[in-house]
């Protein structure tokens, strides 16, 4: 008897366990994007893309960037494991300074990777068009 309730302990243990372990990860296909050059007036806007490859669902709880001129809008709905999301990052660069920029943004998530970074990055031109 004493047998069977340390088995029946040692298999409840290692399931719990095992379902300890199953967590959301989000994977980017790239974490910076590079607008070139681009002229003051230009709005621009990139997707990412990123996939859940693992296997409990995926929830982004935040997405912020470094300042107000870069704005990101994010996938509010659970993604599943195996499926994509979007994250659409704008840069507005009116009444900013002209020149080569770097902005991120930083996602939080509940994945096992919980706090991502991406960038845009570019040069505005003030110049007149």
């Amino acid at each position: 008897m004493k047998r069977f309730f340390t088995l029946l302990v040692a298999l409840a243990a290692f399931g719990m366990s095992s379902s300890a372990l199953a967590q959301a990860v989000i994977k980017f296909d790239k974490t910076s994007h590079n607008f070139g050059t681009f002229k003051e007036a230009d709005v621009q806007t990139y997707v990412f893309t990123f996939t859940n490859t693992g296997d409990k669902p995926l929830v982004i709880q935040q997405a912020f960037s470094s300042c107000g001129c870069t704005v990101p809008e994010y996938t509010k709905k659970p993604i599943m494991p195996g499926k994509t999301g979007q994250i659409s990052v704008t840069y507005n660069g009116k009444g900013k300074f002209p020149g080569p920029f770097r902005k991120s943004v930083t996602i939080r998530s509940n994945a096992t990777n919980a706090m991502v970074r991406i960038y845009v990055e570019g040069t505005m031109d003030n110049a007149q068009k």
